[in-house]
């Protein structure tokens, strides 16, 4: 970050931080890594050890204690090398913030616990016949007496085969749609819990993506967070909250892209000159950095409005649905830079060109994006 944003020593030193280890731990063997389909769990544990599962879990609960704002700077830098290391990170802390800001304080202390033991979380809500439509759930939570019996199946479940917990969304009344919603801590370890064989995806490889099956999961009362009805509200508030994130993790790749076509564009030679010498591809990098500067602004007005406690459901939807869209653009015109060398794997471009094309429909699609934002101009 530069220009308008002030940023204050602590953030510039977790911000150099996540520099230091990405360019030195992961950087090196990030094609190697995509190929495989998977992070080695000892350069998982490393982060863990850093603390980077608990970026916004409150100090008092063992975590960093982070705003939005400082998030986000870590997320961007850290997708500057590799977006979906951060990401892995952010979902965890993003579930413990579920649970700071509507759990009891029996449950804050028990699944900061965990936490703490190194566990990796993960946000059960998107379902095979439910996912942009999130009031669709038909995962089902019945009483019985001082228990919740579970059952349903959730898909492309982000870092589901590395969670030892799992926060789920489930209806306790199918009838009353957004309403009948609540979300409960499900461990890993309850019989009934099937974690499905990975995902495996064209794009974003790196990231862990499953199926998670709940057949006849039994759990206590104690771990309904909130109410029985608020499942709906505290799924939207994670979406909110989390759509500036995808933005800066796009953003950092955005830049990725363009220090990429930049290099290329000043070794490249055709006709006897550097290709950047070319007005028609100084055009396309002029255009990168204008959608990164754009986009910069958008990402961190929605963070701020996060830390401030205001209203920002627009303001995210913005964000999150100009970013993702800029970087596929920037990628795009990087990869027509790079020419034939674009479309092959040992170029990082293409990676990035397949990773683009996936944050345009995770955390909400463009087009629900655009519906949020559309609904809120025409009230």
């Amino acid at each position: 970050m530069s220009g308008l944003y002030h940023i204050t020593e602590d953030q510039q030193s977790l911000v150099e931080m996540i520099r230091d280890f990405m360019n030195r731990e992961i950087k090196p063997h990030v094609l190697e890594w995509e190929k495989e389909g998977h992070y080695p769990q000892e350069v998982i544990q490393k982060g863990i050890d850093m603390g980077l599962h608990m970026m916004q879990v409150p100090e008092e609960y063992g975590g960093m204690g982070l705003d939005t704002t400082t998030t986000a700077m870590m997320i961007e830098e850290g997708a500057k090398v590799e977006s979906t290391y951060m990401g892995m990170f952010n979902v965890t802390s993003m579930g413990g913030k579920i649970v700071m800001a509507a759990g009891s304080e029996e449950q804050k202390q028990y699944y900061a616990s965990l936490l703490q033991k190194g566990y990796i979380s993960s946000f059960c809500l998107t379902e095979p016949d439910a996912g942009s439509d999130s009031a669709a759930v038909r995962t089902s939570a019945v009483r019985r007496g001082d228990s919740y019996v579970i059952n349903g199946t959730k898909m492309f479940i982000t870092n589901a085969s590395l969670a030892s917990v799992f926060l789920v969304v489930a209806t306790l009344d199918p009838s009353k749609g957004s309403r009948g919603l609540a979300t409960f801590i499900v461990e890993r370890d309850r019989p009934g819990v099937t974690v499905s064989k990975k995902i495996e995806k064209f794009g974003m490889r790196l990231s862990n993506t499953a199926e998670v099956v709940f057949e006849d999961v039994e759990i206590p009362a104690s771990n309904l967070i909130g109410t029985e009805e608020s499942g709906f509200v505290n799924a939207m508030k994670v979406l909110t909250a989390s759509r500036p994130i995808i933005a800066a993790s796009s953003l950092g790749a955005c830049q990725l892209a363009r220090d990429l076509a930049v290099q290329y564009s000043k070794e490249r030679v055709a006709f006897g000159k550097p290709i950047c010498a070319k007005q028609m591809i100084q055009e396309k990098l002029a255009n990168m950095e204008m959608l990164i500067q754009a986009s910069r602004g958008l990402v961190y007005n929605a963070t701020m409005l996060l830390d401030q406690g205001k209203a920002c459901n627009v303001e995210a939807s913005v964000a999150k649905c100009f970013v993702t869209e800029a970087y596929g653009k920037i990628v795009d015109d990087a990869v027509q830079i790079f020419g034939g060398y674009g479309l092959c794997d040992e170029y990082l471009i293409s990676k990035l060109y397949r990773d683009a094309r996936v944050n345009r429909i995770i955390e909400g699609t463009n087009e629900i994006q655009r519906v949020v934002i559309s609904k809120a101009m025409l009230r």
